[in-house]
């Protein structure tokens, strides 16, 4: 899978998992990856596995808090 594809996809699965879960996205809550994480390698684990320059994990979680407003924290 490549990157790029990847971070479309985990961004656009933020939303359905938060929809799903009810966790809003404007930055009001700081929802856990790793349960995001979970669902994900669950339901669509394709989109996990990726080359990175950096560290894939690290990418995930980066996108993961600028989707939820929360990238003040990296």
């Amino acid at each position: 899978m490549k990157k790029a594809e990847s971070e479309r996809m985990i961004r656009y699965y933020c939303g359905v998992w938060a929809r799903e879960n009810k966790i809003p996205t404007d930055g009001s809550v700081d929802p856990n990856f790793y349960d995001f994480h979970r669902w994900m390698e669950l339901n669509h684990p394709q989109y996990l596995n990726f080359k990175s320059s950096t560290d894939p994990m690290r990418d995930m979680i980066d996108w993961f808090d600028q989707e939820f407003k929360q990238d003040w924290k990296n």
